[in-house]
């Protein structure tokens, strides 16, 4: 691979996990409106601009095909489904995190999400796990310990998103699909449902007269605001290695952190701090022994 596209790549998967973390500032300016409403409006618009997109990149006729492949699948169609079930579970606790000044847990979530998704792997997949894993594992389990007695609360909204991320990530493994295929169809699929929430909820704050205001354009921008980083993200990951995707993921979540201590103001106390130095570590750990493995695996062969 040479350093151009390794650059590129960067460049990509840097600028995907930049907009993930500036997605908390464009769900801020949304926080009058229910949660719900936001993650609706957001599947629809997602799945209206990447059908869009498909059509505008000359791919309609491969992306039936595609459709019909999976129809055809029942692996295939049951992943894909739930996979789109799942990630619209981790929208909507996102933007329900985001809106009800709950930021800090949903950064927490980021953090821990690519442990639970090494757990899963071991559980589901049978993956082997070196000693800096299960000593990442620990170090993170005692940070969520630490915070539910010491704060009184169980950070459940943050073990929810690492959850319901995880989880998604493990059944695109199974499907298999492409990032603008993929994320076009599981729109698809859960947009019927998204259409008739809409429709039923007595008030609505999408408004038809008049049409141009600031939350008709936040809504619509939602379907764009979702697309972009992960189709940079798709472009990005291919060209450069796992540990540094892996490296560069912890761009949003610290963002994330950045931004509900310092611009929203939301308590930072003693066990946050303690809670987060836990699991700075165990990425640490976990990051160094992703890192150190490949370089064992050489001097054995």
């Amino acid at each position: 691979m040479d350093s151009r596209q390794t650059k590129l790549g960067i460049l990509y998967t840097f600028s995907a996990y930049l907009l993930w973390g500036f997605l908390t500032m464009y769900w801020k300016q949304l926080e009058y409106v229910p949660a719900g409403q936001i993650l609706a409006y957001r599947i629809v618009w997602s799945c209206a601009f990447m059908l869009l997109l498909v059509i505008s990149l000359g791919k309609w006729r491969p992306f039936i095909r595609e459709c019909h492949a999976i129809i055809k699948d029942r692996k295939k169609l049951f992943g894909i489904t739930a996979a789109s079930i799942v990630i619209s579970l981790n929208w909507f606790l996102f933007i329900w995190a985001v809106v009800s000044g709950h930021v800090l847990q949903a950064s927490l979530g980021y953090y821990i999400n690519p442990l639970i998704s090494i757990l899963l792997g071991i559980i589901i997949l049978k993956e082997s796990v070196s000693k800096g894993q299960v000593i990442s594992f620990i170090l993170a389990a005692a940070g969520v310990l630490y915070l539910t007695f010491s704060y009184g609360v169980f950070p459940w909204v943050s073990l929810l998103l690492a959850t319901s991320f995880a989880l998604y990530g493990l059944l695109k493994k199974t499907v298999d699909i492409g990032a603008l295929y993929g994320l076009t169809i599981e729109t698809m699929i859960v947009a019927p449902v998204a259409l008739i929430y809409l429709w039923v909820i007595p008030v609505n704050s999408f408004t038809i007269q008049p049409f141009i205001t600031a939350t008709n354009l936040y809504l619509i921008g939602a379907g764009i605001a979702t697309a972009v980083p992960l189709l940079l993200f798709s472009s990005g990951a291919k060209q450069i290695p796992l540990a540094m995707v892996g490296f560069l993921q912890y761009i949003t979540p610290t963002m994330m952190l950045i931004l509900g201590v310092f611009l929203y103001n939301e308590t930072f106390t003693t066990a946050h701090l303690i809670t987060f130095i836990l699991i700075w570590t165990a990425l640490f750990i976990y990051m160094f022994s992703v890192y150190k493995r490949p370089k064992r695996q050489t001097k054995s062969e």
